[in-house]
């Protein structure tokens, strides 16, 4: 375990500073593409205009025998474009992988200036980010990057749960950590074949009404990843980086989609995985705040005044703990709003409505 005083120094000679604080930007989704994919690559310059983050993705879903063309097709897409406000990440492949040496030290050294973040999929303790970082480092200082790389840990193995608070507290570089429920049901031994979402099995039912065991009973879906998101949460926020939740398969099905979208959201993630562009508005949606709470929220902040004390509002009760609720809100539609007019037009309206 490194020194405190010792954290926040670069781990190889020439590498530069890591960061002190994880930037906050738009990331409500974390659109997937192949980059080996010629019709993907295509359609790159205009999905960058439509999403928070691009992500060329080298790892599950690339044959083995393309690791190498998504390699080199991420490299030229680049160096080809200009993504603007828009993030370019990547997946690299696992770290007991043939391919992600390679991976690292070709995307360092060749598109570092251009890279954003790199995610690490089946990350199981501190051990892997602690490899990564000064590997990272190393390239960094050979590529004479002024920037450091963030790192952003995929949380898909019964180990990297239990060690999720260490992992998040791993490095500087540690910008967030995604569920991986598919890997991680998996590792688990869940029985469940979905690629996240709910299962009809997983399921509370009411009490008995007489002797009929049968009749009445409604049930209730239960969400299965419940736990473990509120855990990467938790482990996220105590360490001052961004939680997500991962893919949900189902790509036709928009309806649960948005809703295991809309959970994650209210238990604290800030963005999603999208693995097809039917999703990529789902997530826009779901992971910005709805004008009516951003109005509520502004309403409250305003009437508390200096957020001491307690005042009635439409009669429910608001205390200085609401207004922290309140600021969580506010703040993250004025993030949004700064770099999008039409959200921030419905913002204002809503609030002027409120505010009378």
């Amino acid at each position: 375990m490194r020194s405190p005083k010792d954290f926040f120094a670069p781990l190889a000679l020439g590498a530069p500073a890591p960061v002190r604080e994880i930037p906050v930007t738009p990331s409500r989704m974390i659109h997937f593409f192949d980059p080996g994919n010629e019709k993907m690559a295509a359609k790159v310059p205009d999905l960058a205009k439509k999403v928070d983050v691009l992500l060329g993705n080298l790892e599950d879903a690339v044959r083995a025998d393309r690791k190498e063309a998504a390699r080199a097709g991420l490299v030229a897409i680049a160096k080809a474009n200009d993504f603007g406000k828009t993030q370019l990440w990547t997946r690299v492949n696992s770290l007991d992988s043939p391919w992600v040496l390679d991976d690292l030290i070709t995307l360092v050294t060749e598109i570092g200036d251009k890279l954003d973040v790199i995610m690490v999929p089946k990350v199981e303790g501190a051990q892997d980010i602690h490899y990564v970082d000064r590997l990272l480092a190393q390239l960094e200082a050979r590529a004479g990057l002024t920037k450091p790389l963030l790192v952003h840990a995929i949380l898909e193995t019964a180990s990297g749960v239990a060690n999720v608070e260490e992992i998040a507290g791993a490095s500087p570089r540690m910008q967030g950590i995604s569920l991986g429920p598919a890997d991680l049901a998996a590792s688990r031994r869940m029985k469940t074949t979905r690629v996240g979402g709910g299962h009809p099995g997983y399921l509370v039912r009411t009490d008995p009404v007489g002797d009929d065991l049968t009749a009445g009973r409604t049930t209730y879906q239960q969400d299965l990843w419940h736990y473990t998101v509120a855990r990467m949460v938790d482990a996220c926020a105590m360490h001052g980086i961004l939680p997500y939740y991962g893919p949900f398969g189902d790509i036709r099905d928009v309806v649960a989609c948005e809703d295991q979208f809309r959970n994650a959201f209210l238990l604290g993630c800030v963005g999603a995985w999208s693995l097809h562009p039917v999703q990529i508005g789902i997530a826009k949606k779901v992971f910005s705040p709805s004008p009516s709470d951003v109005a509520w929220a502004r309403r409250v902040i305003a009437e508390m005044g200096d957020g001491t004390g307690a005042v009635m509002i439409d009669g429910k009760m608001q205390d200085d703990a609401s207004v922290k609720q309140c600021r969580v809100v506010a703040e993250l539609a004025d993030a949004l709003a700064a770099d999008d007019p039409e959200l921030a037009a419905a913002y204002d309206a809503a609030t002027k409505e409120a505010l009378g």
